[in-house]
C-alpha cells in the first residue's frame, strides 16, 4: 500500500526534515512520489513515477527550504494502476466555482458501484483518481443545485456522506484539501497518525519522529483549519480489515502491472 503525509498549520512551517524522513520510506514504496504545496490560489503539484530515493529532482527540491501552511505528500506502492506518471498522487482539480481540491489516498476500493463510470473518464487507471473525480462531481452537483458556492458546513456534509458510504468493505485512508480546510479519514487501525502542537497538526501513515505521535480518530471524517480541528463527522464504524480473498485479489492485480 501507499503512505500519506500532510499538514495544516496556522503559520508556515519548515517541512524539509519531515519530508526527508517520509520519502526515505520509498525503499518499500518504490512506484512513484508526489508533493502538493497548497494555497488559496491553487496547488503546485510535483511528482514522478520513480522511487523517491532515486529522484534527482526531489533531492534538489529538498535541498531548498519548503515552508507551507498546507502540504500533502505521497509515496506509492502500486496495487491498482500501472507504474506511470498519470497514476501518481496527488490528484488535483477545480470545482465549478474555481475552488481547487487536492487528494492523496492509501487503500483499495474493492466494491463501490458509483465509481465505475469514471473508468472511462479518468486519465489514469487508479481507484484513487476515481475517488477524486467522484468527490469533485458531488461538490459540483450540489453547487449547481444551489446556484452558489457551498459553505464549509455544506462541503463537509457531502464529504462525510461519501466516506461513510464508500468505507463499507473498502480501505479508505485519505487526506483531502480545498485550499482552506484539510480533511482526513482512516478506517484501518494503526495506519494513520498525527502530531499536534500549537497551531500545527501533521499527519503521516507512520510516525516520523519520537515527538509523541497519536493515532488519528478512527472511522470518522475530520476537518482541520489552521492546524486545529474544526469539525468531526459521523462515527460510522466501518472498519477495514484485510481478508484472505482480498489479499489474493491484490496480488493478482499487482502481478499483472
Amino acid at each position: 500500500m501507499c503512505e500519506l503525509f500532510g499538514f495544516s498549520a496556522r503559520d508556515e512551517i519548515y517541512a524539509n526534515e519531515y519530508l526527508r524522513t517520509f520519502f526515505s520510506h520509498s525503499d518499500k514504496h518504490p512506484h512513484g512520489w508526489g508533493l502538493a504545496c497548497v494555497s488559496r490560489n491553487g496547488a503546485l503539484i510535483e511528482k514522478e513515477s520513480i522511487r523517491a530515493l532515486d529522484s534527482h529532482y526531489l533531492g534538489e527540491r529538498l535541498s531548498q527550504p519548503i515552508t507551507e501552511k498546507i502540504l500533502l505528500a505521497h509515496i506509492r506502492y502500486a496495487t491498482i494502476g500501472n507504474v506511470e506518471y498519470r497514476n501518481c498522487h496527488p490528484y488535483t482539480g477545480k470545482d465549478n466555482f474555481g475552488r481547487t481540491w487536492t487528494l492523496i489516498h492509501n487503500g483499495t476500493i474493492f466494491d463501490y458501484p458509483p465509481l465505475e463510470k469514471y473508468v472511462k473518464k479518468q486519465s489514469g487507471d487508479t481507484d484513487s483518481e476515481r475517488i477524486f473525480l467522484y468527490i469533485l462531481d458531488k461538490i459540483n452537483l450540489a453547487q449547481k443545485e444551489k446556484k452558489a458556492k457551498l459553505s464549509f458546513e455544506e462541503r463537509f456534509e457531502i464529504l462525510d456522506c461519501v466516506v461513510k458510504n464508500m468505507s463499507r468493505g473498502n480501505k479508505l485512508n485519505l487526506i483531502l484539501t480545498d485550499g482552506h480546510y484539510v480533511y482526513v479519514h482512516t478506517n484501518c487501525k494503526k495506519t494513520l497518525h498525527y502530531l499536534e502542537s500549537d497551531g500545527t497538526t501533521i499527519f503521516s501513515t507512520q510516525p516520523l519522529s519520537d515527538e509523541g505521535w497519536k493515532e488519528v480518530s478512527f472511522a470518522q471524517l475530520l476537518a482541520y483549519k489552521k492546524g486545529r480541528l474544526a469539525l468531526a463527522g459521523t462515527a460510522h464504524g466501518n472498519e477495514y480489515v484485510e481478508n484472505e480473498e482480498q489479499i489474493k485479489l491484490l496480488y493478482q492485480i499487482f502481478s499483472n502491472l
